[in-house]
Formats: structure tokens, sequence, C-alpha cells
């Protein structure tokens, strides 16, 4: 039986952290489904169609990675495909709190979820998706901060 995790995030983009995270999980897992949260209440600065395509260029040539969107809480889209598996990515000690947190209020409830949360590789730990955004905004190169070959659509900062 195939092992599939939940992967969820604004992805707000995608950078290289999240594909670094993403990779370790197919390490783990057989397949890795990559859920754009949407909030409504929040206007991204990529829709959730760029997002996708976005990540699908991130992707491109892994096996196993799968793309939905969806919104509400994240263990209802668990529940909903009957995923039993959240990865979550962490840059530091704050980050691990946070998560943490959400973990334990996720197991109660939906007992049975558990969440796996891997350390961000240290040459990705410095890149946060808000920092890109700005980059962005202001007509910088991303290059370092996303993975290779993304070709961002135009925005109107």
């Amino acid at each position: 039986m195939a092992t599939v995790a939940l992967f969820p995030g604004s992805f707000d983009p995608f950078t290289s952290g999240h594909l670094d995270i993403l990779r370790r999980a197919l390490g783990i897992f057989d397949e890795v489904v990559v859920a754009i949260g949407v909030n409504q209440d929040k206007t991204g600065f990529f829709t959730v169609e760029q997002k996708k395509d976005i990540i699908a260029q991130a992707t491109k040539g892994l096996k196993g990675v799968k793309i939905i969107s969806y919104d509400g809480l994240t263990i209802d889209i668990c529940r909903e495909l009957g995923i039993r598996h959240i990865v979550r990515g962490v840059r530091n000690f704050l980050d691990f709190e946070a998560e943490q947190s959400i973990a334990d209020a996720n197991r109660r409830l939906y007992p049975e979820i558990d969440t796996v949360i891997i350390p961000t590789a240290q040459e990705y730990s410095h890149i946060s998706s808000s920092a890109v955004r700005d980059i962005i905004r202001h007509g910088g190169d991303t290059s370092m901060f996303m993975p290779a070959g993304i070709k961002l659509p135009a925005i109107n900062a």
C-alpha cells in the first residue's frame, strides 16, 4: 500500500527551501500531495493557478508529486483524501515551536494524523517566501532563492 503525505502551505511563492523539503519527503513517502491552502481573508501575491504553475515547473520530473488547492482546515482535506501524514518544513527553532503547536492541535482534532517535521537544509534556512516576494516586487534576482528554471508570471507591483 502506498504511503501518502500532504505538504500544505501558502507557497507564495514556492522556494528552493520548499523543494528541498518536498524532495526529502519523497524519500519517506511514495506520494506527496502539495496542497496550496486558500485563505479567503487574504489576497496572495500570486493567484492559486500561478502558484500551481510555479510548483509544476519546480517539480517537473519528480515522481510521486500531486498538486492541489484547498480551502478550510488541513485535517479536513486529509480526511477527504484519506491521508494520515502531514509534512511540514522548519527553518529554525521558532518555526519548530509553531509547527509543533499546530501538529498537536491537528492530532487532537484528528487522532489518526501524524505530522512529520523536516528541518530545511542549512543552505536554504535563510529563505522565506516573504523575502522572495519583496525581491520580486522590486524587480530583483530570485534565482538564488527559487528552484532553477522557474518562469514567474508578470506581476503588477
